[in-house]
């Protein structure tokens, strides 16, 4: 280590007295050695104090070239890699943007926030992806930048920026493909999105997804309704639903995620009678509860089951016209679900359990109750 210091040491004397053409030459010694050896992080660290010196005196070609050399090499100076990553110009900060491993998410997300759309769809381009880098892409890209982080297959979304996505897409049908042929797009979303694609993107969405065409042929078209009608206890798949849901309520294999595969696998009678065993409520409940257009039942209902968010989102897309919400929709029903309070919200769900009786609705006071608890 000391012997690296010294080389160092020389290579900054050399700085502080050199042209630019010796400042140049000793950036490309120290990158060499850098390169060429394996150091401890300490040593690495100096070695970025020292390139990072001459990175500031090189013209835009260089530091290109560096950016170029140091972004595939795992144990690069953090301090230079982000140097070159918020780089104004993008010849020098694309390369490391898209490939560096040296750069955390809280970097990506603060380059993504603040940067130029190029940086964004260097960014995009990356073999893995978090949500919450995702999340800014989604946001906050342009067309191009939407499309590209679409087509990788290493970024995970959240279900906010898919449903972000799909709302852009209505309107870029090469996006509504993207995501048609992502595997891990929600039901519900996908459900949405085709419902609003154009004939083609539909074409080679089912020429890639030959599981789902099908669906993709029946474009969605009042779902929620057509189900709803066919729904009833006189039903042979009332009858199968019941059965199998019972089995499974009995062994201890009912639960939040029973409920949320169901609800995205659009199965209408498994949700509706696995509900009402978890709750105690009568099934006719949980159904008016679902197909309620106020939603503020169904709400508490999930709140009182402990649900989560996405679980809850997706028994909402199930009941909603059309299996479509608008992100504005969303948005407001989620800051409902977050203010209600989870034993306000049980504490309803007794009172609906003492009375028992089908079709019961909730009343103005124990709603304005849930909604307004903290």
């Amino acid at each position: 280590m000391s012997e690296t210091k010294s080389v160092l040491h020389d290579l900054d004397d050399a700085i502080a007295r050199g042209s630019a053409e010796s400042r140049a030459r000793a950036l490309w010694h120290a990158t060499d050695l850098l390169i060429a050896g394996r150091y401890c992080e300490d040593e690495i660290a100096t070695f970025g104090e020292v390139i990072s010196r001459l990175a500031d005196e090189i013209e835009t070609v260089a530091r290109a070239q560096l950016s170029h050399r140091l972004a595939p090499i795992e144990y690069a100076p953090a301090s230079v890699i982000r140097k070159l990553a918020f780089d104004d110009e993008i010849t020098v900060a694309g390369p490391v943007l898209s490939r560096s491993e040296r750069l955390d998410d809280d970097a990506l997300i603060e380059n993504a926030s603040t940067k130029s759309q190029d940086h964004l769809l260097a960014i995009a381009s990356r073999p893995t992806l978090s949500e919450a880098v995702t999340d800014v892409l989604a946001s906050r890209g342009s067309r191009d930048v939407a499309q590209a982080v679409a087509r990788n297959e290493g970024a995970r979304f959240s279900g906010a920026a898919f449903l972000h996505m799909v709302t852009r897409a209505e309107n870029d049908s090469i996006l509504a493909e993207n995501l048609g042929l992502r595997r891990d797009i929600p039901r519900h979303l996908f459900q949405q999105l085709i419902a609003k694609a154009s004939d083609d993107a539909k074409k080679r969405i089912a020429g890639e997804r030959p599981e789902m065409s099908a669906e993709i042929q029946s474009s969605v078209a009042s779902v929620a309704g057509e189900l709803q009608s066919k729904f009833g206890p006189g039903s042979r798949n009332y009858f199968v639903a019941k059965r199998t849901v019972s089995i499974q309520h009995r062994l201890g294999n009912l639960h939040e995620r029973s409920i949320a595969g169901y609800a995205v696998a659009h199965k209408i009678e498994e949700v509706t009678i696995g509900m009402s065993l978890l709750s105690g409520l009568p099934v006719d409940v949980i159904e008016r509860a679902l197909f309620d257009r106020s939603r503020e039942m169904l709400l508490m209902l999930a709140k009182a089951l402990s649900f989560s968010w996405d679980t809850t989102m997706a028994l909402l897309f199930l009941g909603a016209r059309d299996n479509r919400i608008t992100a504005g929709e969303l948005r407001d029903l989620e800051r409902d679900y977050l203010r209600l309070n989870v034993q306000t919200s049980r504490s309803v769900l007794e009172f609906y359990q003492s009375r028992k009786k089908p079709g019961a609705a909730l009343g103005e006071g124990q709603r304005e109750a849930g909604l307004q608890a903290h």
